[in-house]
């Protein structure tokens, strides 16, 4: 999971880079087509079976799992990289939510607890940029992170009938890249140069081994470790904020952010 946060944390980096020469459309586009290849061919190799009769799960996942993408990117391609990142980690919160709400599932008090900071923290991280020019960037990094959670429980569900993981990941991969050349049509495409292929190439190399990474800890590691050390991801993307962009994140942002963190650790506990 440290791994699958340092990773994150470089894919966020490409994101923001790649954003002067590409659209968020453009940058989800190329980072799940080079999964969908990468895994693809790989089950290839291995004589893995593509069929399954969970087919509407992953199309559930994988409409909005797109979608909380395309909102991520643009988040992070106008915030500061640490507050983007934290904005989409508000998932694990919103997945104790919804779980409440769809599933009608009783939560602990410590994950009550966890719910009421978190919406404490997250009103705190965006009170300076609802009053700025960079609202509806904040509005798209909060609701990728409710979109994230709620994909998430179609692959709890989809864990819960015994699905593989790399299929879950690869038509996450597959139906987004689907997705992704549907909107392309709409829009103008960039030249992929010299100048700027080793970007998308960066995006979706770090964001494959990332999600590589994170299936291993999951799959053989303690879950409530590996969900609690995936929030080194906001601490690493702060430190390239602040090495690569210069980001100064404020006392209010810091206490915000841990907030945020402290919720998604307790929301995990259930």
């Amino acid at each position: 999971m440290v791994v699958a946060a340092t990773f994150f944390a470089l894919m966020g980096s490409f994101v923001k880079l790649g954003a002067q020469h590409f659209s968020s459309t453009e940058l989800v586009f190329w980072r799940t087509l080079i999964g969908a290849l990468a895994l693809g061919g790989a089950a290839l190799w291995r004589r893995e079976r593509f069929a399954t009769p969970l087919l509407r799960y992953h199309l559930q996942r994988g409409v909005i799992g797109y979608v909380s993408l395309l909102m991520s990117f643009y988040a992070i391609a106008h915030l500061p990289l640490a507050m983007a990142s934290t904005l989409t980690y508000t998932s694990p919160m919103f997945l104790a939510l919804l779980s409440v709400v769809l599933l009608r599932e009783k939560l602990p008090a410590r994950a009550m607890l966890g719910l009421a900071l978190g919406f404490a923290g997250v009103v705190l991280l965006l009170r300076p940029t609802l009053s700025g020019d960079v609202w509806f960037a904040g509005l798209m990094g909060l609701v990728s992170g409710f979109l994230a959670g709620w994909s998430y429980l179609h692959v709890r569900e989809l864990g819960r009938q015994g699905e593989a993981e790399w299929r879950v990941v690869f038509y996450f991969a597959l139906i987004s890249t689907i997705g992704g050349l549907l909107l392309m049509c709409l829009e103008r495409w960039h030249a992929v140069t010299w100048d700027n292929a080793w970007l998308l190439l960066g995006v979706g190399a770090t964001a494959t081994l990332a999600q590589l990474a994170m299936t291993r800890a999951y799959k053989v590691g303690r879950k409530l470790t590996a969900a609690n050390l995936s929030y080194l991801t906001v601490v690493f993307s702060s430190l390239l904020g602040a090495l690569v962009w210069g980001d100064v994140l404020t006392v209010d942002s810091l206490l915000a952010m841990g907030l945020i963190v402290v919720s998604g650790m307790l929301a995990s506990r259930r």
